[in-house]
């Protein structure tokens, strides 16, 4: 039988200056990655990395760096594509799937949870179709090997 392990984690952007993405410098690219049950991360653009349970491990981070660098180009898509977020908060999850043998294992997909809230009605549906534009772009995305989905939400204010 194969096991699994999953990684929770919870990217909330803070960086709505006021006007949220009304303009690509109108907003910060500030934010939090979150777990239960942990302290959270400051993180910006460019976080950066050993094994003690009470701090973050390898696999949650990289679960949330799949999920801030989404939401970091989402958010830069919206901006310059006419899409005003006033809020994003990502409810990600990772899975490892553990090898028969038990002597290592891999994160076999992530699945991206978004909810995004927007200024206006009107940009609710443009706002949804940009979460699909971003793995041709995110860093991240890019240079994993396995599935990333998203499931966004999409709310106005």
């Amino acid at each position: 039988m194969t096991e699994t392990h999953t990684y929770d984690v919870a990217v909330e952007w803070t960086g709505n200056l006021g006007s949220g993405t009304d303009g690509y410098r109108s907003f910060s690219r500030a934010h939090e990655v979150l777990a239960t049950g942990k302290s959270p991360i400051a993180a910006s653009s460019d976080p950066a990395f050993r094994g003690d349970p009470a701090r973050w491990n390898p696999e949650e981070l990289l679960v949330a760096s799949v999920a801030q660098c989404h939401m970091l180009w989402y958010l830069h898509l919206c901006a310059v594509g006419g899409v005003t977020v006033v809020d994003y908060e990502d409810r990600a999850r990772g899975t490892m799937t553990m090898d028969a043998s038990g002597g290592g294992g891999r994160i076999t997909e992530v699945v991206l949870r978004p909810e995004v809230t927007v200024a206006q009605a009107s940009m609710a549906d443009k706002a949804r179709a940009l979460h699909g534009d971003v793995q041709a772009v995110c860093f991240i995305a890019r240079s994993v090997n396995f599935p990333i989905r998203h499931e966004p939400l999409i709310r106005v204010q």
